[in-house]
């Protein structure tokens, strides 16, 4: 593990989940203490490891799991939160490493940090469902989630609008909902778990809004207006409210890149 791609890469290609997470922590550990030479010189691969577990399905054939009022519920959701940190880990790696070499040396920084968190998020997430008998795996997932990162491999300010300013953005919009159904169901570990992801969840949206506006400045771009093109052109489905307004205020995200097109 020499350089910021190797790194990306070991986190990318490591199949087994506790593996992956391992080698996102080194990963970023390394990257602080100036292990790794700001060199972008392997290839992130098209589509990252994943054990074989759980069965990924396209969104039609998903079964329907409620709002997390139910037990069964519950455990439904935090599979599917759990397995979005999962893929939040390789989208955070491959931007670092696909798209460095075009930013300055802090866009690492905030990449390589956030791909940590994932890790921590997923793990925490499969601690819960193994506390409450289950475990990451047990229930079909997403097969979409890779989508936005394979047609968006070919422009930053595409992944860094789909992907922080749309996907991670809808997460604060969601999620207090969600943290109070649980609570209300008597869960109040997993409502903490939520809380936490939710508060770094709005630092990892700044960081999507931050290098957006400066891609955009350095290209002479208006940056709503661009963000609202490339949405129109790369993300799939729609910008629909109810908004989270203060939470993606302070990420940078104010309405005047979303409330057009909502």
């Amino acid at each position: 593990m020499n350089s910021v791609a190797d790194a990306a890469r070991r986190v990318l290609t490591a199949a087994d989940p506790n593996e992956k997470v391992k080698a996102a922590r080194q990963a970023a550990r390394a990257w602080r203490q100036g292990k790794l030479a700001h060199s972008f010189d392997a290839a992130m691969p098209d589509v990252p490891a994943r054990p074989a577990l759980p069965e990924l399905l396209p969104p039609n054939r998903m079964p329907k799991r409620g709002k997390g009022g139910s037990e069964r519920g519950r455990l439904a959701l935090l599979h599917a939160l759990a397995h979005i940190e999962f893929v939040a880990m390789h989208l955070a790696f491959d931007m670092a490493a696909r798209f460095g070499a075009g930013f300055p040396r802090d866009f690492v920084d905030d990449w390589f940090s956030v791909g940590a968190d994932e890790a921590m998020h997923f793990a925490i997430l499969d601690r819960r469902l193994r506390a409450l008998g289950s475990f990451y795996g047990a229930l079909p997932a997403h097969a979409g989630l890779w989508e936005a990162a394979s047609a968006t491999a070919h422009d930053p300010l595409a992944r860094l609008a789909v992907v922080p300013m749309a996907l991670e953005a809808r997460g604060l919009d969601v999620t207090p909902v969600t943290v109070e159904r649980f609570r209300m169901s008597g869960d109040e570990t997993s409502a903490r778990v939520l809380e936490r992801i939710y508060n770094d969840e709005i630092r990892h949206v700044r960081f999507g809004t931050k290098w957006f506006d400066a891609g955009c400045k350095d290209k002479g771009l208006i940056p709503a207006a661009h963000w609202q093109s490339l949405i129109g052109t790369h993300f799939r489905g729609v910008v629909k409210g109810p908004f989270n307004d203060s939470a993606r205020d302070s990420a940078g995200l104010t309405r005047e890149y979303y409330a057009a097109i909502a």
